[in-house]
């Protein structure tokens, strides 16, 4: 079985975002990038799968700047087995992601694609879906749990009232969340490995994918800072401010 896997360069979830002065965007400049979470906890699940003998080969992809090839490295050193890079330094949408990550299926052909629910930059939660239905593969979205069963593949989701497993049918998309897995920390081994793994890189007019922006951003402004909070004497006079100051009563 063949896994592909989708990883995104994104600002490391340690860094404190900073808006540009003039609402364009956030600002990139000297800002540490990192795999998007989600992503490796999708590496980590596709590495596990080849380990256990049900996957045969993983190959990382990532859309994005030539730097990109760092978190596609970061896969490999993980335990992919190689990449590919289709470099555009252009933003492109979760709709033009998909589209272009239909292109890689229909070239590649894997059996399971593997990927992150959302990332963290946009947390937009599309892109897998948006894939399957291009396609027309089954999907397990929020997956917690995934095991081969035969030619299925079951799929523990997490949802709004507990849990639902799915079965799906091969090929299929999954989607990641949090508690899944817990990702691996690369060896030192095997990032001087990686180094020597294939890695290709392509472009997105060699799959002839229309990834055009279809949204404009108007302005980006930071949350409405926190204000103080209040003490109160008694229970009587909190309800008497949630009820005339904060309307919530």
């Amino acid at each position: 079985m063949k896994v592909l896997v989708p990883v995104k360069r994104v600002i490391d979830y340690n860094v404190k975002v900073r808006v540009k002065s003039d609402q364009s965007g956030v600002d990139l400049a000297n800002v540490k990038m990192s795999m998007n979470p989600f992503d490796e906890i999708a590496v980590e699940e596709a590495v596990r799968l080849k380990e256990a003998g049900t996957a045969s080969e993983v190959i990382a992809i990532s859309i994005g700047p030539e730097k990109a090839q760092d978190q596609i490295r970061q896969a490999l050193a993980m335990g992919a087995d190689r990449g590919i890079l289709i470099k555009t330094d252009d933003e492109v949408e979760p709709l033009g992601v998909a589209k272009l990550l239909k292109a890689v299926c229909e070239a590649e052909k894997p059996d399971l694609v593997v990927m992150g629910k959302q990332a963290i930059d946009d947390d937009s939660n599309q892109t897998g879906q948006m894939l399957a239905a291009l396609l027309g593969w089954a999907q397990g979205t929020f997956a917690s749990k995934v095991e081969k069963a035969g030619d299925k593949l079951n799929v523990t989701r997490e949802v709004d009232g507990g849990l639902q497993t799915v079965s799906l049918s091969l090929p299929a998309i999954v989607t990641t969340d949090l508690r899944l897995n817990e990702p691996r920390y690369a060896s030192l081994p095997n990032i001087m490995k990686a180094k020597k793994k294939p890695l290709d890189i392509k472009s997105p007019e060699d799959f002839g994918a229309d990834i055009k922006p279809r949204l404009k951003v108007v302005k980006v402004t930071e949350p409405a800072k926190r204000e103080a909070g209040v003490k109160v004497g008694s229970v009587a006079e909190l309800v008497d401010k949630l009820k005339n100051e904060a309307g919530v009563l």
